[in-house]
């Protein structure tokens, strides 16, 4: 399993647009995601393609998070998804 942390970016963390522009992102990979917490055990990961886990995640700016995906691709899928994380997508 592949794994990355990344760093919310989003200056209102993981709400609402950067939410929506992550869960479209990992809803277009061939490799399903997870996402949790930095410190939260594996299994309380949330499907990152699902914007309504993103939201109740609760993540907020600055904040780290890990992704989690199995299988051909992943590390990629996981290099593109803390992109979009460590973009602040409300910066004006």
């Amino acid at each position: 399993m592949s794994e990355r942390i990344a760093t919310v970016a989003s200056s209102v963390g993981l709400h609402a647009r950067p939410a929506a522009i992550f869960a479209e992102a990992a809803a277009e990979l061939d490799v399903e995601v997870t996402i949790a917490m930095e410190g939260e055990p594996a299994e309380d990961a949330m499907d990152a393609a699902s914007i309504l886990s993103l939201m109740s995640l609760g993540a907020a700016h600055g904040d780290r998070v890990v992704l989690r995906a199995e299988g051909p691709g992943a590390d990629e899928a996981l290099e593109t998804l803390a992109t979009i994380l460590e973009t602040d997508h409300d910066a004006a």
